[in-house]
């Protein structure tokens, strides 16, 4: 892909750049096609019930995964492009790092359980899925292939465990299995993809066994990631807590039902993860460099998330009669509660730009603030909302909470330009600008 001549273009690290958004991309779509083909599947074969019982589950565990992740991907592709030469002692710090932490998760999962049980989903299939924590540590092998910008690698994980997962469950359907099975092999997929992470990871002369860890290391990254940990809290709060709460208040049918509304809302949520965690090191170039041409990325980055995602919303609002077309006749009823959840993506692609930033310029504690302030506004309105419209009300909360966490940074004085930025894409007044400048 060509560009005409800019003054301080690089068009060999565009080129390089592009290719590994696009491998990412292509990764991401391909799992995303394959799951959402499954999910479906294993819906229509559990029905409303058992998927509400299956899905109150995981909830646990995407509770406890920034505990688990220590909030860690992102400043390990930051310490590994800036000291590449620390290579193993980074991946072997981060990694036991993770390993520790997703052994803490088990006990904690369990408390939490104990003080908020989903009920109808019993304990044992929380525990199953507390072990997820403990294999996600050789994610670091993917957060590696970030920081040298080969995605490839990534996406032949990505892919080739979620081929095998999908052929998994098919068979588990076709067999006619209980639901237990259906826990175990949702709990497997993870290990799938750390075990090809490793065999990966394992080419070319590298060896996990050379990692070492490094206590001073530890704390540096911990120091740094802290207030990530609490922001992954609170956003998984906010992304999930409404899972349980229909559950509890309504039923394991209606939270079956809208456990694939979320699905399908959240599938497209890879797509600003894969741009943001690709463009990353060319941000920090750009920081590094120029400070004008890292303020117009920026910019970019957040037009770039408003037309992405706009038009995904536009055409599920319109579609979702017919996506649940695919579903039993019982799911049908969910499809506006999609219509309405889909649009909350549009805040979650700008959150995910704008949190780029945030690392970048190093006020993490401001992604703690902001998704704190997103949590406690989803949880209060599913209080009032949920007992009175269902989960039509669960998906007007998730809705205002995103919006809420994500435009929050307008009443922070050093970061209120951010803010102008994305009400500026949102409004498409970015592109208004360029149509006029031709």
């Amino acid at each position: 892909m060509r560009i005409p001549n800019i003054p301080g273009f690089d068009q060999e690290a565009f080129d390089k750049y592009f290719k590994n958004t696009g491998m990412l991309f292509v990764g991401r779509v391909g799992s995303l096609l394959i799951k959402m083909i499954v999910g479906i599947s294993v819906a229509n074969y559990l029905g409303r019930g058992q998927n509400g019982i299956l899905f109150g589950g995981t909830v646990y565990i995407y509770f406890f995964s920034a505990i688990a992740t220590l909030g860690l991907d992102q400043f390990i592709v930051k310490e590994l492009h800036a000291f590449p030469e620390n290579r193993d002692r980074i991946l072997g710090t981060s990694f036991w790092m993770k390993v520790l932490a997703g052994i803490l998760c088990v006990p904690l999962m369990w408390l939490a359980y104990q003080v908020y049980p989903a009920k109808g989903t019993p304990y044992s299939y929380v525990f199953i899925f507390s072990m997820i924590g403990i294999v996600q540590a050789f994610t670091v092998i993917d957060s590696y292939f970030q920081s040298q910008v080969q995605s490839k690698y990534i996406m032949q994980v990505q892919v080739g465990g979620n081929l095998l997962s999908a052929a998994i469950k098919l068979v588990l359907i076709f067999s006619k299995m209980p639901l237990i099975w259906f826990v175990y092999a949702y709990a497997f997929d993870f290990l799938l993809i750390s075990i090809g992470y490793y065999f990966t990871y394992q080419r070319k002369g590298r060896d996990v066994f050379k990692w070492s860890y490094n206590s001073q290391l530890a704390k540096k990254l911990l120091n740094y990631s802290w207030p990530l940990i609490i922001s992954g809290i609170m956003i998984s709060l906010f992304m999930k807590i409404d899972q349980i709460m229909i559950q509890n208040m309504k039923g394991v049918k209606e939270a079956g039902a809208y456990a694939t509304v979320a699905s399908l809302s959240e599938a497209w949520n890879f797509v600003p993860v894969v741009i943001v965690t690709s463009l990353f090191p060319a941000i920090l170039n750009a920081k590094r460099d120029d400070a004008g041409r890292y303020r117009k990325r920026i910019q970019h980055l957040y037009d770039l998330m408003v037309y992405l995602s706009v038009p995904v919303a536009v055409v599920i609002t319109f579609a979702s009669p017919l996506i649940y077309k695919l579903y039993k006749p019982e799911f049908a009823y969910a499809a506006p509660v999609l219509s309405v959840h889909i649009w909350s993506g549009i805040f979650v692609f700008l959150g995910a730009a704008s949190g780029q930033y945030l690392i970048a310029e190093n006020y993490n504690k401001l992604t703690f603030i902001r998704t704190g302030f997103g949590a406690v506004v989803n949880i209060g309105l599913n209080l009032i909302l949920i007992p009175k419209m269902g989960m039509m009300g669960a998906a007007i909360a998730t809705l205002a909470a995103y919006g809420g966490s994500t435009m929050f940074l307008v009443f922070i004085p050093k970061v209120n330009d951010q803010a102008i930025m994305m009400l500026r894409s949102l409004f498409l007044i970015s592109l208004f600008k360029k149509l006029l400048k031709k």
